[in-house]
């Protein structure tokens, strides 16, 4: 391997042995990391006292928080191929633990966006996404198994994150809790030392190659954003441009129920325990429901209509929501919960699968890149604004609302657009007499033999003569980075 990248078939460590050692730390950085932002509606309450701040100002540090797990992931690329992922994890542990402990002794909600909002959120996108990576160079054969059991990792954080914080909130206050989780967050530093590389494996780090001498900074700049961020792409794949602002539009509502819901619910007069376990609960659903669903989505069936799939589970998450305007009954908000931890489940399992359908292989880390930044600005800015209409009118419910709306209007948008794009490439096609070359735009998959770069000038052999029906597009090791994000 030369930075970064797998000889296959090469070591006897690939898939076996200490490779299995490596996905078990894998699980618990997702665990420690994505799992972590769940619990901070526990907080919400005390650090509004704490600081007398508004609903608005206490909701830009979980915002912030989530949207560095996000933003941060083209600058988590340059370091693992720079440095390798065993330093990136561990520079990610590092990073979180002095982020949560800082945030202890901050004096003012202002420091808490720098402390555990910035700090933590980057360190804990460095380690998950490195985290990630490394288990492309580790697994070959069973890469997809392996991925699959590390994505448990967040489930399972989901779950356990909240029950924790409410128990250790109980007992010591937020202030010494959120020391031992900077403790606790350091732990990925011993996972990512886990993360040694093998007898013929790299840990990624390679010489930097060095810039020709005729290249100047700007050209070497607008370089750099070619290869991590990909504006050609979104300029000339309609499919693509659908899917970015579809979702960059829904993540606007998607992270609203998992900060508000356990201040909405302490608020009709649910007990704090019980209010915590409601997190846990979505958690819970969605260590089962994940596996599923991504075995469902690559059924035959659902080739080339996973973006309805995906448009589907986005309604019935939009819809979820107006359960809690019905009532903040305990039961009620537990029935809530189950629906909104399925419908979770899908959009988790389908959302980057959908981005691999519609974008080429060769680009889709650049494409993924600019798909990242674009729905952090508005995980960043949503809560915030919602959080402000709640400071105004005095009620929770309108949370709910609001998240129902930026839902349901994205499913119908993406569902719709893909759907009349379709429709436009059929009567396109159909004067030509022939699908051997279809529309530039066309949502299509590749066969799932075809791993590598796709050359978007080939030919593509005629539905009737291909002899595979399961097609869908499997990363290679380079761009297992960002693959999965706080979903």
């Amino acid at each position: 391997m030369s930075r970064g990248g797998a000889v296959h078939g090469t070591s006897k460590a690939q898939d076996r042995g200490w490779a299995w050692i490596v996905l078990l730390a894998t699980v618990l950085v997702q665990g420690l990391t994505l799992g972590f932002p769940s619990c901070v509606g526990v907080f919400f309450t005390d650090l509004q006292h704490e600081f007398q701040a508004t609903n608005s100002e206490t909701s830009w540090f979980p915002s912030i928080m989530t949207a560095l797990l996000h933003a941060g992931g083209p600058l988590c690329s340059v370091l693992v191929e720079r440095f390798g992922c065993r330093f990136t994890v561990m520079l990610g542990g590092l990073l979180s633990g002095v982020g949560m402990v800082s945030s202890s002794f901050s004096k003012s909600i202002s420091q808490l966006y720098i402390t555990a909002g910035f700090i933590t959120g980057l360190g804990s996108c460095f380690s998950f996404q490195a985290g990630v990576t490394v288990l492309g160079y580790y697994f070959v054969c069973r890469q997809a198994l392996a991925n699959a059991v590390a994505s448990s990792g967040v489930s399972i954080g989901l779950t356990l994150w909240p029950l924790i914080s409410q128990y250790l909130l109980d007992k010591m206050g937020w202030r010494n809790t959120f020391l031992i989780f900077g403790g606790v967050l350091l732990n990925c530093c011993v996972c990512g030392a886990i993360m040694r590389p093998g007898a013929q494996l790299s840990n990624g780090a390679g010489p930097h190659p060095a810039e020709p001498p005729q290249q100047g900074r700007f050209a070497t700049c607008c370089r750099m954003l070619q290869k991590y961020l990909a504006f050609d792409v979104f300029c000339k794949n309609k499919g693509y441009q659908i899917y970015t602002i579809g979702v960059t539009w829904m993540v606007m509502g998607f992270v609203l129920p998992l900060i508000y819901l356990i201040p909405y619910a302490t608020q009709n007069g649910v007990e704090e325990r019980k209010a915590a376990l409601l997190i846990s609960i979505i958690g819970f659903i969605n260590i089962f429901m994940r596996p599923m669903t991504g075995l469902l989505s690559g059924l035959n069936i659902f080739a080339g209509r996973r973006i309805y799939l995906f448009s589907l589970a986005v309604l019935l998450n939009g819809l979820s929501n107006l359960i809690c305007v019905i009532s903040a009954d305990f039961s009620m908000l537990v029935l809530y919960c189950l629906i909104y931890g399925v419908s979770m489940s899908g959009i988790g399992a389908l959302v980057f699968q959908v981005l691999m359908d519609v974008v080429e292989m060769d680009r889709f880390s650049s494409a993924l890149g600019l798909f990242t930044i674009l729905e952090s600005m508005t995980i960043l800015i949503g809560p915030p604004l919602i959080g402000l209409l709640v400071d105004l009118t005095g009620q929770f419910s309108y949370v709910f609302y609001a998240s129902s709306f930026f839902m349901v209007s994205a499913a119908l948008f993406m569902g719709l657009s893909f759907c009349a794009l379709e429709r436009k490439n059929k009567l396109k096609e159909a004067p030509k007499g022939t699908a051997d070359s279809p529309s530039k735009y066309q949502y299509t998959e590749v066969q799932k033999t075809q791993r590598k770069g796709l050359n978007p000038n080939t030919p593509r052999q005629p539905a009737s003569q291909r002899t595979d029906s399961t097609f869908f597009f499997m990363p290679d090791a380079n761009h297992e980075a960002m693959t999965e994000v706080i979903w």
